[in-house]
């Protein structure tokens, strides 16, 4: 997937439960995908995506990089309904994506 013309967009995740959500998240997506999972961060490598998760006290920080748009635009959604899943108790959790 290296490529020139990437599309990137990153969102900032208020939540106190981030490293859980993504050791959860990673956990799951384990069993298909190539996942790289430390305490704090997880890479999920998607056949055309990868999702990089980066734990903080009070937020998540999700970015999904894609080989275009339309690619990108539903990885961000599978990767937000996946969190929600998981953060049931804070669900919809609140996803502002920049480019």
């Amino acid at each position: 997937m290296k490529g020139f013309d990437m599309a990137l967009e990153t969102a900032r995740v208020p939540t106190e439960n981030g490293a859980r959500y993504l050791q959860q998240l990673c956990k799951h997506w384990s069993h298909k995908l190539d996942v790289q999972l430390t305490e704090k961060e997880g890479i999920v490598r998607f056949p055309a995506a990868v999702a990089t998760m980066i734990a903080s006290p009070d937020a998540l920080t999700v970015s999904v990089e894609a080989e275009d748009d339309e690619t990108l635009q539903r990885m961000k959604s599978v990767v937000a309904s996946h969190l929600d899943r998981f953060a049931f108790k804070e669900a919809p959790l609140t996803f502002e994506w920049k480019a």
